[in-house]
C-alpha cells in the first residue's frame, strides 16, 4: 500500500505543463520534468549533471498508442542529448538523487524495476522492453525499492500514468476486490470495471467478431476504434470472437460496451453484475 507523502511541486514558469521539479519530504530524490519544447532548458538544469533514470513519453505514430522509452545514465544530460533524434517523445521526466549517492548499479536496478513494472501495467508500448538490471546488496536493494516507490508516487503528479494500473487500486485494510461487471451479447462475454479515467475491459474478455450492418454508416468511430485495437494487437481473433489480449482502458463504459457489441451500446445499462443488476445507471426516482 502506498505511504502518505507531502509533495513539493515547483513550477519554474508558473505553468503546470512547463518545466517543473518535484520533491517528497524526507526523500533524497528529486524529479525534473519538461515538455520537448523546453528541451534545451531541461538540459541546462544542474540536476542533469548527475546520475539517474529518465522516461521519455509520447505516442506511437502508427498505432496511436502511448509509447515510452526508459533509460539510465551516469550523466543524464549527455544521454538525453542522444535522444533528440527520437521523434515520438513529447515529454521527459528525470529522477536523480540530491545527495549524489546513486551509483551505476543503483540506476541500472531502478531502470530494471521501471521497465518491469511498466511492462506489467502495459499502458504504454515500450521502445526498450528489456534491461540488464543489477544485483545489489540487500540493504541497497531495499533503499532502491523505496526510491522506486517514490517514483511511482510522483509520476502521476507530473502528468504520466506509465506505472498506474488500469484497474483502480484498493485502499484501506478492509478493502476487497470489487466484483467485475459483465457485458454479454451473442455469446461474447466481457468483464470490466470503472476506473478514474473511464472503464477497463479485462484481458481474455471477448467481443463479437463482426460489426452490425449499420455501424459503419451510423457510428464509424466504433469501427475505427475496433480496427485500431486489432492493429495494435489488443484484439485478436479467436474461436469466432475477438479476444482481448490485454487489459484495455476506454474513455467511458459506453465506448467499452460498443467495442464488445460491434455497434452502439449504452454502457450504463449494458455493464451489469453477474446477477443482471445495474450498478452504473443512475437511480430512478420512485
Amino acid at each position: 500500500m502506498p505511504t502518505s507523502a507531502t509533495i513539493k511541486l515547483f513550477l519554474t514558469r508558473g505553468d503546470a505543463k512547463s518545466l517543473r521539479t518535484a520533491e517528497i519530504s524526507n526523500w533524497s530524490g528529486k524529479a525534473v520534468a519538461a515538455p520537448r519544447t523546453e528541451f534545451d532548458d531541461l538540459l541546462a538544469r544542474e540536476e542533469l549533471e548527475k546520475s539517474g533514470v529518465y522516461i521519455l513519453t509520447g505516442t506511437d505514430p502508427e498505432s496511436g498508442r502511448p509509447r515510452a522509452y526508459i533509460g539510465e545514465a551516469e550523466v543524464i544530460r549527455e544521454r538525453l542529448k542522444q535522444h533528440r533524434a527520437k521523434e515520438f517523445w513529447v515529454s521527459a521526466i528525470v529522477f536523480v538523487s540530491k545527495d549524489e549517492n546513486l551509483t551505476k548499479a543503483h540506476i541500472r536496478y531502478l531502470e530494471g524495476r521501471l521497465l518491469a513494472e511498466a511492462g506489467r501495467v502495459n499502458r504504454f508500448a515500450l521502445e526498450n522492453g528489456q534491461a540488464s538490471g543489477s544485483r545489489l546488496p540487500e540493504s541497497d536493494r531495499e533503499d532502491m525499492n523505496v526510491f522506486f516507490s517514490r517514483i511511482q508516487q510522483l509520476l502521476p503528479v507530473l502528468g504520466s500514468e506509465l506505472l498506474v494500473p488500469l484497474a483502480p487500486a484498493l485502499v484501506g485494510p478492509s478493502a476487497s476486490p470489487p466484483a467485475p461487471l459483465v457485458c454479454r451479447i451473442k455469446g461474447a462475454r466481457a468483464l470490466g470495471q470503472p476506473t478514474p479515467d473511464g472503464f477497463v475491459v479485462f484481458k481474455d474478455s471477448t467481443a463479437v467478431l463482426k460489426e452490425r450492418p449499420a455501424t459503419a454508416a451510423r457510428q464509424p468511430y466504433i469501427v475505427k476504434l475496433r480496427q485500431s485495437l486489432v492493429s495494435e494487437g489488443a484484439l485478436v481473433e479467436s474461436g469466432g470472437f475477438y479476444k482481448f489480449a490485454r487489459d484495455v482502458e476506454f474513455s467511458s463504459p459506453s465506448a467499452a460496451a460498443s467495442v464488445v457489441h460491434g455497434g452502439g451500446a449504452n454502457g450504463l445499462t449494458e455493464w451489469r453484475t453477474e446477477r443482471g443488476e445495474q450498478q452504473l445507471a443512475p437511480a430512478t426516482k420512485g
